[in-house]
């Protein structure tokens, strides 16, 4: 069976700049994805056949990114089975609790995971995780990411202690 995909999909091409880490994140674990700009007040039609469609089209996650009303992973949830992972986007006045909270309170029985505003690195690492639940080549990715971060994470303590003189009761 063929490895399934990711669908990203954001309400409006200026949310890519966001997105573009998810990419990047999918692209990094070598996991198949595609990017699409759908609203769902603009074009609800089109968001309704994508999401009813995904699963039969190969898709395991979808990820949906957008700002202040932020309707899309609700609509999306509302028309899959699917796992959906919002990403509030970052956005005019409210800096993203409007997208936060339209993303994180979706009515009981329609569930959307939820990331941090502009989180779409996290968004893209928990689709993989869900993805890995079936993938053991994935799962090793992972762990093998994890590892990374914590080698990198040890490595600025290791320069900070050095450049600042730093020392004590360690």
């Amino acid at each position: 069976m063929e490895a399934r995909k990711v669908a990203i999909v954001m309400g409006s091409d200026s949310d890519y700049p966001v997105v573009k880490a998810a990419e990047e994140t999918l692209r990094s674990l070598d996991i198949p994805f595609f990017t699409r700009v759908l609203s769902a007040h603009r074009t609800p039609a089109a968001v309704a056949e994508l999401a009813s469609g995904a699963r039969d089209s190969g898709v395991g996650v979808i990820i949906a990114a957008a700002g202040k009303a932020a309707h899309l992973a609700g609509v999306i949830a509302a028309h899959t089975t699917l796992p959906v992972i919002g990403i509030p986007i970052k956005s005019s006045t409210l800096d993203g609790l409007d997208a936060l909270l339209s993303t994180v309170q979706m009515p009981k029985g329609i569930p959307v995971a939820t990331v941090a505003i502009d989180g779409a690195e996290n968004a893209a690492l928990l689709a993989a995780e869900i993805l890995s639940l079936g993938d053991d080549i994935l799962t090793g990715k992972l762990a093998a990411k994890r590892r990374q971060m914590e080698a990198n994470v040890l490595e600025k303590n290791r320069h900070f202690k050095d450049e600042k003189g730093f020392s004590g009761n360690d």
